[in-house]
């Protein structure tokens, strides 16, 4: 069997999974379209599809050149990299196969004779033309705006691992990918007023219209995510994991709303959030299973702004930007602590993934050597962050600073805790993201009551 061939139980099991998926596909079109159903089969076959993909394409992105080495590893081979794109791709055609379904029941209804081809109406009762005042065409174009947003941040991933464009380049990018959601959501929805704290009302009132500021922010959730999975990366699995749990997590919230004991104005953009989540758990899990330590694969610049901009979406389009924010706290800490070498206010190396110790095994903190002493005020901001335990430095007999640790979230961790093996600082890395998105959901259902009057729920 060659790296690029499937086993036979593997075969066997994938095989099986599409036959099922596709058996429960099918079944629904005997009801009304069963759309959430129909798009938990799909993603069965977004995962088989995506596992078999993965495997098959593997050699030939490296002949291609798409290829690296995994820095932490004794014997530092070649796998393939860019595989989110398969992921990505997968993904993109079976969210458009979806579109029959959640708008089977407006199709039959809003087509002359769609079903209905041996009723007979009187003639004061027969309408001129197609029911298309019936078809929610706002529900199909914000869907439509998400598959074009998702497919323009698959071209800059794409792009990027191709050409390695600079940071500084690439950052606000996703924020012209979000243009198509934005301007539906301006059309459909338009609301840029957000509720006032029970504290501060009498002084804002119960309600603050942001206007033009709310598109900016909702911009900046579009530029935030994508970037802030593609900084928390560096070890085996860690960019697809989070991005699973986080998916996870926004799955519960959807469902909160679903099983309401009555139906719920949020509904339908819980449901068009689920049929969104459901395909892309399928292809991550199955990149997960090749990109998990050992890595088989990478996954690539292409995974990281695919993800954050699935979350950007469903946040965006599905009314709950807030609540998707407080699920990526671990992202923003990150993001907030990385800030001095992002905007190198403090020198940033190339690459700041945590060094990899050949003789012990295990990953340590990862470091910047200071060739030239830092500038006072800088020295006394890293000095500042070593008492704190947020840093370690390392000085020499003069006093100098002459190493630093590198400012991201997992070398952070093995300064806290010690050194790990790589799959041992994921699974910690990712029971703390479980930890605080339930957290957050807890927050936002429960604490929130505290300073709004009724919560959504």
């Amino acid at each position: 069997m060659t790296t690029a061939s499937l086993s036979n139980t593997e075969s066997l099991t994938l095989l099986s999974l599409t036959i099922a998926s596709a058996a429960i596909i099918a079944n629904t079109f005997h009801g009304d379209g069963e759309p959430l159903v129909a798009s938990v089969a799909l993603s069965g076959i977004a995962f088989s599809a995506s596992y078999a993909m993965i495997r098959w394409l593997g050699p030939t992105f490296m002949k291609a050149g798409l290829k690296g080495v995994d820095m932490s590893k004794v014997h530092k081979k070649e796998i393939p990299e860019t595989m989110g794109a398969v992921t990505a791709v997968v993904y993109l055609l079976l969210i458009i196969v979806f579109i029959p379904f959640p708008f089977y029941k407006d199709i039959v209804a809003a087509t002359s004779g769609g079903g209905n081809r041996d009723v007979v109406l009187e003639v004061e009762h027969v309408q001129h033309g197609r029911l298309l005042h019936r078809f929610p065409h706002s529900k199909l174009a914000s869907y439509l705006s998400a598959i074009l947003s998702l497919q323009s941040i698959c071209i800059l991933g794409i792009g990027d691992d191709l050409f390695d464009i600079r940071w500084r380049h690439k950052f606000f990018i996703p924020a012209f990918a979000s243009i198509p959601i934005l301007i539906v959501y301006f059309v459909d929805f338009g609301v840029t007023q957000i509720v006032i704290p029970i504290p501060l009302q009498p002084y804002l009132g119960e309600l603050f219209d942001l206007g033009i500021l709310y598109y900016a922010y909702m911009a900046a959730i579009a530029i935030f995510c994508p970037n802030s999975i593609n900084i928390l990366a560096g070890i085996n699995g860690i960019e697809v994991s989070q991005s699973l749990v986080i998916a996870l997590l926004l799955v519960m919230n959807d469902s909160l709303y679903l099983l309401s004991p009555y139906p719920h104005p949020a509904t339908d953009s819980h449901l068009f959030s689920l049929y969104l989540l459901l395909p892309f758990i399928g292809v991550s899990l199955a990149l997960c299973c090749h990109n998990w330590y050992p890595a088989r694969v990478f996954v690539g610049d292409t995974y990281c702004y695919f993800a954050g901009m699935v979350f950007a979406v469903v946040g965006i389009l599905g009314h709950f930007s807030k609540t998707l924010l407080l699920l990526f706290v671990p992202q923003i800490f990150n993001f907030l602590y990385s800030a001095p070498q992002l905007f190198h206010i403090v020198r940033c190396p190339r690459h700041r993934l945590p060094r990899f110790n050949a003789r012990s095994g295990l990953l340590e903190p990862s470091v910047t050597e200071w060739q030239t002493p830092p500038k006072p005020i800088i020295s006394a901001g890293l000095r500042a962050l070593h008492q704190l335990h947020l840093l370690r430095i390392t000085i020499d007999a003069r006093g100098v600073i002459t190493e630093s640790t590198n400012f991201t979230l997992l070398n952070l961790w093995l300064v806290w805790f010690g050194p790990k093996r790589e799959d041992r600082l994921a699974k910690e890395i990712l029971l703390m993201q479980f930890f605080c998105g339930l957290t957050g959901l807890f927050v936002r259902h429960r604490l929130a009551l505290w300073i709004f009057k009724e919560d959504n729920l």
